[in-house]
């Protein structure tokens, strides 16, 4: 092994079996570890959400904010009960994307995909940077020139991290998430009975507070006033989503477990933003400059004794820690979704393969480039990133609403009684958030809202234009098929030995038999009567779609070898010697490396083949689209001195 590949074992690990039934349990997860993993987001939205939602009430926020602070935990359980629909309706994961696209049309999952996949590079980008900001915050002004350059190290870090597998990152982030939520669990209980006697008249204060701004600047200005105020909260609500995208990485049973992971997340999240609220109403904290509000009512709550300032400082250093937790969320569910759309051809294909780490190690790496490159143009710019974060968390949110809605519409005849519940909680959930995004976009968009806009109309032009382009090559390789069929004339017909001396031509088939029968008969052509055996060879390629649905596993097995035999018998009926190879794995060049070695042994005379599609229109686009998998694997043959020959195929 050379020393590169000693490193990149270091790094990355070593490879994973994915037809072992149990690997599966190395990389999914148990209830805990999915709230951890996939939890973080949403609850490391406490520490700038509340803030955001009580400091746009003003001088009311005294008095109002009792009813945000409630809004709050209602929203969260509502959003998360929706959601669990989700669940059992997607039990394979995929989430607001499937669900737009299964229930409102592929052109709506377009949509919703494109605003879940800039979601999760934001939550890379904004969790990185409020993160150092938290971080930098504890730390002296002379150090902040460092913090820029330190939150593009946090995002390489955690890019390598996820692409070891999901579960060792989630075990190397467990003790940050645990210590954010005990302690400010802990803290919130402290400083709420502390207060206890501010606590009993808190609410006739709001009552009468809101009786008398009612009667001076009316019902409609106030209710503006709060709506405003909940709407820029709305960075509270995001990564509820998470754990419907991903449930096909959760532990068996998927749709209880991600029941379990639901409930986990409403419970810690509602808790503390609405807790975080309350404190801010009865320590009456007042922002301060270079200080978030957190950590002022966290002063005031912990005061100046020694043990004070450790509580304090420990407390805004697990704050920072989760916020880089929530940044690895996007590493964990935003691969997931872009697999899922390359399923679907609005993305290249390699998005979709995974690695012999089985993640997604392409998607991995495209999001930390994605986030960097953010990070770069809003230059940290935490109060820019959280408003294009919320507005396409919103979008997801509504068309998944949306989308059940419809589906219990069309089930009322089908389903059980509860349909018409069902149905109507849909609705008011999708009212609800349909109106955060509407006032969240109207509010803000000369602020930012219509960079979030034009980036996600951007996004969807570009998965349009390379959907047209999968299409025209998928139709052009269905006649392909049709017009190089060769019917196999005889049955049970009597394989023909083979001689190992004898000149071999090694053909490599993929999924297209056109594509393999031309190969064939282009061999023939070339070199008539000079191959004495023709020995075939495929790989079937594990991606994101065969290795979450064990029986897609399974099928695949069972089609490979069918699709090679195939091409056998078609060579026995005209009396030619051969033979086929099957391979499995998540890697083509290292399957296809172990197999030529064995051919290499038992025909030492053999020459490699395979075809590769050759553009009117060639560039650096076409390449992106489709892997240059036969020229790399002649490369590498050649690299090991076997001789390949690429055969030309016009589209």
């Amino acid at each position: 092994m050379s020393i590169i590949a000693k490193l990149k074992r270091y790094v990355i690990g070593a490879p994973l079996n994915p037809f072992n039934p149990n690997v599966f349990r190395h990389v999914s997860l148990v209830a805990l570890l999915a709230w951890v993993g996939l939890g973080a987001d949403g609850l490391s939205s406490s520490c700038y959400g509340p803030e955001e939602a009580y400091i746009a009430l003003g001088a009311h926020n005294t008095h109002l904010a009792l009813f945000i602070a409630l809004a709050m935990a209602i929203t969260v359980f509502i959003i998360s009960l929706g959601y669990n629909q989700v669940i059992e309706l997607f039990p394979s994961g995929g989430g607001g994307y499937k669900v737009a696209t299964e229930l409102l049309g592929s052109y709506v999952g377009l949509v919703s995909g494109a605003a879940l996949l800039i979601d999760y590079v934001l939550t890379i980008t904004v969790s990185a940077a409020s993160g150092m900001d938290a971080f930098f915050s504890l730390l002296p002004h002379s150090y902040l020139s460092y913090k820029f350059m330190s939150e593009g190290i946090l995002i390489l870090f955690l890019m390598t991290l996820n692409c070891r597998g999901m579960k060792e990152s989630i075990k190397f982030l467990l003790p940050i998430f645990l210590g954010f939520f005990i302690l400010h669990v802990g803290l919130i209980i402290y400083g709420i009975a502390a207060h206890s006697k501010g606590l009993l008249t808190i609410i006739p204060e709001t009552l009468e507070e809101t009786k008398y701004l009612s009667s001076t600047i009316g019902w409609l200005p106030l209710l503006a006033l709060m709506l405003h105020a909940y709407s820029l909260g709305s960075g509270t609500y995001t990564g509820l989503e998470a754990v419907s995208n991903n449930v096909n990485r959760l532990a068996e049973p998927r749709v209880r477990t991600g029941k379990w992971t639901m409930f986990y997340m409403a419970v810690s999240l509602s808790f503390t933003a609405s807790g975080i609220i309350l404190l801010y109403l009865l320590w009456q904290a007042t922002p301060h400059a270079g200080l978030t509000l957190n950590a002022v009512v966290f002063h005031s709550i912990l005061g100046d004794s020694l043990t004070g300032k450790i509580t304090l400082i420990a407390t805004l250093a697990l704050e920072a820690g989760l916020l880089f937790v929530a940044a690895n969320t996007g590493f964990l569910g935003g691969p997931s979704v872009l697999s899922n759309m390359a399923i679907d051809g609005w993305v290249p294909n390699r998005f979709r393969y995974l690695s012999s780490r089985l993640v997604v190690q392409n998607g991995v790496i495209i999001f930390g480039l994605l986030a960097l490159l953010l990070l770069y143009w809003s230059h940290g710019r935490v109060s820019l990133l959280v408003i294009l974060y919320s507005i396409n968390v919103f979008i997801t949110f509504s068309l998944s609403l949306l989308g059940l809605c419809v589906y219990w519409i069309k089930q009322r005849n089908n389903a059980s009684r509860n349909w018409l519940f069902r149905l109507l909680f849909s609705f008011f959930t999708f009212v609800i958030t349909s109106s955060i995004l509407c006032i969240t976009l109207f509010s803000k968009f000369r602020s930012g809202g219509w960079v979030t806009i034009l980036i996600t109309c951007a996004v969807i032009s570009i998965c349009l234009l390379i959907k047209r382009h999968y299409l025209a090559i998928e139709r052009k390789s269905v006649l392909l098929d049709k017009e190089l069929y060769q019917p196999i004339l005889e049955k049970n017909i009597p394989s023909i030995p083979i001689d190992p001396s004898l000149p071999t031509a090694v053909i490599l088939v993929g999924k297209s038999t056109g594509i393999g029968m031309h190969t064939l008969l282009s061999i023939i052509r070339l070199f008539p009567r000079h191959f004495k055996n023709f020995i075939f060879v495929r790989v079937g390629i594990v991606d994101v779609g065969s290795y979450t649905e064990q029986s897609k596993l399974q099928k695949m097995k069972q089609d490979v070898p069918a699709t090679l035999q195939y091409f056998v018998d078609y060579c026995h009926q005209y009396g030619i010697a051969a033979k086929y190879y099957v391979g499995f794995g998540t890697d083509i060049i290292q399957e296809i490396n172990k197999i030529s070695e064995k051919i290499d042994k038992e025909f030492p005379n053999c020459i490699f083949f395979s075809s590769k599609l050759v553009f009117i229109h060639d560039n650096w686009i076409t390449r992106l689209l489709h892997h240059e998998t036969a020229l790399t694997i002649q490369r590498s043959l050649h690299l090991q001195g076997k001789e390949m020959v690429v055969l030309p195929m016009k589209i």
